[in-house]
């Protein structure tokens, strides 16, 4: 059967699907691996609303984000978020430019960016610069590592960085508002609101209005930094966040998000000949109706860069539109058990693109994607399987079926000590870029996608020594293999080509500490990562140099410390970051040093009268350390920031 056919048999299944008369309400069961580890725990009949990668992916490994740390975060970028509590490498431009992610030994390209669902990745460049996400934006977060595209699509061959919003249905209004101090005059304004209200008997409404201006002045009072230069920059923020929820009593919920941002960053700003500037904009809209297990979801996202030297007055601009739509389903196969559960998720998606910009030579381009999917589900008191399959079809491209199967067992099971044993194998692949196919002269059209498959195994444990100790910690060694891996040749004048194949294996290591008692309480977390990725085919007499080298910024070795103390109102909390050399040559000839960063956050909750709010004291590179941007400029030193957030009275019903 052709993929045409194949197209056409599975959307007409899946229709007839979402309009069938079996309707089977949502039962889940979830064996949590925390301090009730083990326990089995039976859900109401609900939605559940948990986006597919965080359901669907058995066997690989996730990890979410605490509030805690977002909180802590919440004047910072996902840059420096991610840097201090995973595994993941930057590559860093400068403060408030560009920061692209290293997933697993793998590229910028090979990382999928979902806000609530959807791949927000920039399709003329086919990654996203994580300095421009703040974390203030969203409200929960999810780090899955390895190989998702049977789940996410396109993109996700070393990982998928989940970003997502949340209702609050408590009625009432929460007006808050932030306000960071920070060394070399820069500074962050934030002002939110939350409300929820019931809407006559039937409907119930939950909200949230939250807008940002993030200002980076970066007035260092040095030029150099033990004689490297430290290049000078600007950077204005500005974003705006919009997130209606209209949920009624049967169940049926819809919802509106909208996300709008705007960067300008300028180089060099007091130098007119050598000034660079940068201004990215996205406008991304979405709406969601979700109702007896069935979701309809449409979108749009327009994206536009404009780039210019000088005085900016004829910048080169590129501008992006996507449409998207889906439909999917979700079935309850087995009857509500206590102790098993067999879920089947089916539905397909379609986008349109359209964009222009002058490296196409100023023509339109428009291209259609869509994808058919299935996702199984299968849960038992001690085993958790997924089985999931998904077809990509692409204007003009020819993308492969991609499978993944994966299991998760509890082997111990004994009150105070859970060990789960898991695994997984998935295919990946990528679609190229609009750039790497369109672009005059460079680009090729012609293009093979990029395939992966990727093997990983790993063992999670929860030991509860006491009602006030327990400890999480969970091992993973895998394996990633990336064929076809498109490369911009420079001994071709660097024109696009399917060269390489990349091997990334390594392994890691994440525990947790916690203690509490009589009002106190700490918490250790320990993160390791060893990464080696190298390219294994040899292509041309260039390329003998580089098969079975490093990465370029690829750090071997990666490790985070964080640790808090926390009594009454007041918490004090370390983190550190360090990374061992990176190569900065694909011969390895060169590289920056490793180095350790460390900050130092103490911070106390405030009350006066009905008023709440947090007081914030922050040192970032306590030790002064020396580190370099990818452009081989030293980054600033030692500096230090005030945040102040406060919460004023909420009114209930």
């Amino acid at each position: 059967m052709g993929k045409q056919a194949l197209w056409w048999c599975v959307l007409s299944l899946s229709v007839s699907l979402l309009h069938g008369r079996i309707s089977y309400a949502q039962s889940d069961t979830l064996v949590t691996r925390q301090a009730h580890a083990g326990q089995v725990v039976s859900l109401s009949l609900v939605t559940v609303r948990a986006i597919a990668p965080e359901r669907f992916l058995a066997g690989q490994k996730l990890q979410r984000i605490d509030s805690a740390t977002l909180l802590q975060f919440r004047f910072g970028s996902l840059t420096d978020l991610l840097a201090f509590n995973t595994p993941l490498a930057f590559k860093n431009y400068g403060p408030g430019q560009l920061a692209t992610v290293s997933f697993r030994g793998t590229s910028a390209n090979h990382t999928a960016v979902l806000w609530n669902g959807i791949n927000i990745n920039q399709p003329n460049l086919g990654q996203t610069d994580f300095s421009t996400l703040p974390v203030a934006g969203f409200d929960r977060m999810a780090v899955q590592y390895g190989s998702s595209a049977s789940v996410v699509g396109s993109d996700a061959v070393g990982g998928s960085v989940l970003l997502g919003s949340s209702p609050v249905w408590q009625p009432g209004i929460n007006v808050t508002f932030g306000q960071q101090l920070a060394s070399f005059r820069n500074n962050n304004t934030q002002m939110g609101i939350r409300y929820a209200s019931a809407l006559g008997q039937n409907w119930k409404l939950a909200g949230k209005t939250f807008a940002y201006r993030n200002k980076l002045n970066n007035e260092y009072p040095y030029t150099e930094r033990r004689n490297y230069f430290v290049e000078q920059s600007t950077n204005a923020q500005r974003g705006f966040v919009q997130d209606l929820y209209f949920l009624h009593k049967s169940g049926k919920q819809v919802s509106v998000n909208a996300w709008l941002t705007d960067n300008d960053l300028i180089l060099a700003p007091q130098d007119v000949i050598a000034r660079e500037r940068t201004r990215t904009q996205s406008a991304r809209l979405l709406a969601t109706y979700e109702s007896n297990q069935a979701t309809v979801r449409l979108g749009w996202i327009r994206d536009v860069i404009d780039y210019g030297k000088g005085d900016f007055t004829q910048p080169s601009h590129t501008a992006t539109d996507r449409f998207i739509g889906r439909v999917e389903r979700e079935f309850t196969l087995l009857p509500a058990k206590i102790n098993s559960h067999l879920n089947l998720r089916v539905g397909g998606e379609w986008s349109h693109y359209r964009t222009r910009t002058d490296g196409y030579g100023g023509q339109l381009i428009q291209e259609d994607r869509g994808d058919l999917y299935a996702l199984l589900r299968f849960q038992t008191t001690r085993w958790l399987i997924s089985a999931n399959l998904r077809q990509a079809f692409v204007t003009h491209f020819n993308p492969p079926i991609t499978p993944s199967v994966g299991a998760e067992y509890q082997v111990i099971n004994h009150g105070r000590l859970t060990l789960t044993a898991k695994g997984s194998v998935s295919r990946s692949y990528r679609v190229p870029t609009l750039n790497e196919r369109y672009w005059i002269d460079l680009g090729n059209p012609n293009l093979l996608p990029e395939s992966g498959l990727n093997v990983e195994a790993g063992l999670a444990a929860t030991i509860v020594f006491s009602d006030h100790l327990s400890l999480n910690a969970e091992a993973t060694a895998y394996r990633n293999r990336v064929d076809n891996w498109t490369y911009w040749n420079p001994t071709d004048n660097y024109h696009v080509e399917n060269l390489q194949l990349v091997v990334a294996r390594g392994g890691e290591l994440a525990t947790t500490l916690t203690y509490a008692r009589n009002g106190w309480r700490a918490g250790l977390r320990i993160g390791y990562a060893l990464t080696r990725s190298s390219q294994e085919r040899a292509y041309d007499t260039y390329a003998q140099d580089v098969v079975g080298k490093q990465l370029p910024y690829v750090p071997e070795h990666t490790g985070t410390l964080n640790t808090y103390v926390q009594h009454g109102r007041m918490r004090l909390t370390v983190q550190t970051q360090a990374n061992s050399r990176r190569y900065i040559t694909f011969d390895n000839s060169q590289f920056f040093k490793g180095n350790v960063l460390t900050n130092i956050i103490l911070e106390s909750t405030l009350k006066v009268g009905p008023i709440t709010g947090r007081l914030q004291g922050q040192v970032n590179n306590v030790f002064d350390a020396l580190a370099f941007s990818v452009k081989r400029n030293a980054l600033p030193g030692r500096n230090g920031a005030l945040n102040l957030i406060i919460n004023f009275p909420t009114n209930t019903q």
